[in-house]
C-alpha cells in the first residue's frame, strides 16, 4: 500500500507543479492582456473586444488551480484554532474531518463543473466562439486535482504519515521572535 501512495504523491506533486505553472503563466498572460486593453482604450482609442470573456477565462483557470494547488500544499482552511485549545491527539481527527470536508466540496466541484460543462457545451461564449462548457472546465479540472490531492492526504494519515504544510518564511520568523 505504501508503495501506491508514493506513486500517487508522485503523480500528485507533479500535477501540482504543472497546476502552479499554468496558474502563473495565466495570471501574466491576464496581466497583459488587460495591460493591452487599457492601452488600446485610452491611447489607440479603440478597444478589443475579445480581452474581457479571455480575461474571465484565464482568471477562472488561475484561480482553480491554485485553489487546487493549495489543497496540495494544506495550505486550505481547517480547525486550527481548536488545535489550541485541545490536546494533541485530537489534531489528528480534526485535520482528519477538514480533509473529509474539502473531499466532499472537491468532489461537488467535479461532479457539477462536468454537469454544467455539458450542459453548456452546445451553446458559445460571446466573441471568442468557444464552446459554452470550456467557461466550467476549470470547475470541473480544480475539482478533479483537488480530489486527487486530498485523497492522497487521507491515505496517509491512514497509514500514519504526516501531511501538514511546511512552514513558509513568515512561519519561521515569527516562531524565532
Amino acid at each position: 500500500m505504501h508503495g501506491s501512495i508514493a506513486a500517487l504523491s508522485r503523480l500528485n506533486a507533479w500535477f501540482s507543479r504543472i497546476s502552479l505553472w499554468l496558474a502563473g503563466t495565466g495570471l501574466v498572460a491576464m496581466t497583459v492582456i488587460v495591460f493591452a486593453q487599457v492601452f488600446m482604450r485610452y491611447v489607440m482609442n479603440d478597444s478589443l473586444l475579445w480581452v474581457e470573456p479571455v480575461a474571465i477565462l484565464l482568471m477562472s483557470w488561475f484561480i482553480f488551480l491554485g485553489s487546487a494547488v493549495g489543497v496540495h500544499e494544506s495550505f486550505h482552511m481547517g480547525f486550527d484554532v481548536l488545535l489550541f485549545f485541545l490536546p494533541d491527539s485530537a489534531g489528528t481527527w480534526l485535520r482528519a474531518l477538514s480533509d473529509l470536508a474539502v473531499l466532499a466540496f472537491s468532489i461537488g466541484m467535479a461532479v457539477y463543473g462536468w454537469q454544467l460543462m455539458a450542459k453548456t457545451w452546445e451553446s458559445s461564449l460571446p466573441v471568442i466562439g468557444l464552446p459554452g462548457g470550456f467557461g466550467y472546465m476549470p470547475l470541473f479540472a480544480g475539482g478533479v486535482l483537488m480530489t486527487l490531492f486530498v485523497l492522497e492526504h487521507l491515505l496517509n494519515r491512514l497509514t500514519g504519515r504526516t501531511v501538514e504544510a511546511a512552514p513558509d518564511a513568515q512561519d519561521i520568523l515569527m516562531t524565532e521572535a
